[in-house]
């Protein structure tokens, strides 16, 4: 098949109004159909991310995109990725590796180097594939970020590419979504848009027909398709915490939901899993009584440990285990268990340290570096085999150490304490091997033999995406 496209780019009016999920779908038409592409976005600001093939980290959305492709996650893929560390500044990474941290404003007069960054991994991507398909960020009709653009419409410019809108419906306003957003852009940034998606539908498309009608007279653009509104997709999500609940009775796994959380994919294997109830817990929730407490990752991991200790969890986390209960902590959640977060640097803000809860006899110290790895192993607690990625800025030492929860490549990594209650590791993804998913359960106190497989679930999900985004595809096959 012969796709009319070399460079095409998914708008959107929102955030989350579908444009990851979108890509991902043509992304797996494509192939399907014997085109090598590619998945890009010039810019993304997200806490999940990923380590790629070339040693870097993309954002989740992305490495989703490229397994859809069936191709190896790269950091061209995602060039420009922007970790917020508070609520005006962010660690900057272009091609993979960190810059530097910046506020806001600082950023804004980077983005002529983070441009050029953008412009050469988009054109290695179009020498290595038939076509690229492109993500956008946020909305194009946000005025306020026009200027010096990377993200949305000043990259579609720059590379003169064709744009879908695509807009959620399941939000409601549809339509003065999607007029509202062209009335802010320029004529020629109007004239690229070759059509819109409307997205998460439910009902009758009957009753939707004289809308679509009027949206195409109003503004003289074709509605290239409707998608449904599909339940149940196993997706790697870009930002937000969704939570699913299993049933009443299950095994109880409580996560605090920190104001720097990263990497909450870590606990996908475990919301698909039919045998645990997880439960992320906000700030000024009560903190429910739970089989196994997780500590997640985290961007700043003093704050949130600061953030930890105000919401009374300390108190909640000693008291569950003196009930018998279990603790793991991931990453920043692993440092958080020791003696001591020390940052001599001012790695995350400023210099300083912060006590830890004190559950592993160790401390850590925040360094400049930051290690990036795809790495296997296996189970010191289980003959079970474990895989997942390390991605954190930080050297843990200690007497805890000495009992490893991993031994990866032959190296021990992680602590388990010496009651067994507690176990900590730098290892994102853990939960996803079905093997060690399985173990780790076993460890917390879930007897179960089930095991999720989080790759096969994943699977399955592009293919029925894809299936109901077929009618896209067609459309852009047609003169538009």
């Amino acid at each position: 098949m012969s796709f009319p496209y070399r460079t095409l780019m998914v708008q959107g009016t929102t955030s989350d109004a579908g444009k990851s999920t979108i890509v991902a779908a043509l992304c797996r038409l494509l192939r399907q159909r014997g085109v090598r592409v590619a998945p890009f976005k010039p810019q993304n600001m997200a806490l999940n991310s990923a380590v790629t093939i070339d040693g870097g980290e993309i954002g989740r959305a992305q490495a989703l995109q490229a397994a859809a492709a069936g191709i190896a996650a790269h950091t061209d893929m995602n060039p420009v990725l922007l970790k917020p560390s508070s609520d005006i500044g962010a660690q900057v990474i272009i091609h993979g590796k960190v810059r530097g941290d910046m506020n806001a404003r600082d950023y804004h007069q980077y983005k002529t180097i983070a441009m050029a960054a953008v412009l050469e991994s988009h054109q290695r991507l179009l020498a290595q594939y038939e076509a690229v398909v492109v993500e956008g960020a946020g909305s194009p009709a946000e005025i306020n970020l026009r200027d010096r653009d990377i993200a949305n419409m000043g990259f579609a410019e720059a590379v003169d590419c064709p744009v879908i809108l695509c807009a959620d419906i399941d939000r409601g306003g549809v339509f003065a979504h999607i007029v509202g957003t062209l009335s802010c852009l320029s004529q020629s940034e109007r004239n690229r848009v070759i059509g819109f998606v409307i997205n998460r539908f439910r009902g009758d498309i009957k009753l939707l027909e004289p809308g679509l009608d009027w949206l195409e007279q109003q503004t003289g653009k074709p509605v290239l398709a409707v998608l449904p509104y599909l339940h149940g997709l196993y997706l790697d999500a870009e930002d937000a915490v969704q939570a699913v609940q299993a049933e009443r009775g299950a095994f109880r796994v409580v996560v605090p939901s920190l104001p720097r959380m990263s990497n909450h994919t870590d606990f996908d294997a475990l919301r698909a899993h039919p045998g645990v109830d997880l439960r992320f817990v906000r700030k000024g929730e009560a903190i429910p009584p739970a089989d196994l407490v997780i500590l997640p990752g985290s961007k700043n991991t003093r704050d949130d440990l600061a953030a930890l200790k105000e919401g009374g969890w300390p108190q909640s986390i000693a008291r569950h285990l003196r009930y018998g209960g279990k603790v793991i902590g991931i990453c920043g959640g692993f440092q958080m268990l020791g003696a001591l977060v020390d940052d001599p640097h001012g790695v995350e803000g400023r210099a300083g340290s912060e006590a830890g809860l004190g559950l592993l006899d160790m401390q850590t110290e925040l360094t400049r570096d930051k290690r990036l790895a795809q790495v296997s192993g296996h189970c010191a607690f289980d003959d079970a085999p474990v895989s997942g990625y390390e991605i954190h800025m930080g050297v843990s030492n200690g007497a805890a150490l000495a009992q490893p929860a991993f031994f990866i490549g032959g190296r021990p990594e992680g602590a388990i304490s010496a009651d067994g209650q507690v176990l900590g590791t730098y290892l994102h993804g853990l939960f996803d091997h079905p093997q060690a998913g399985r173990a780790l359960l076993h460890w917390a106190g879930l007897a179960t033999q089930h095991t999720v497989d989080t790759n096969a679930l994943r699977e399955a999900s592009l293919d029925r995406l894809a299936a109901v985004c077929e009618p896209l595809l067609e459309a852009l096959l047609k003169p538009i």
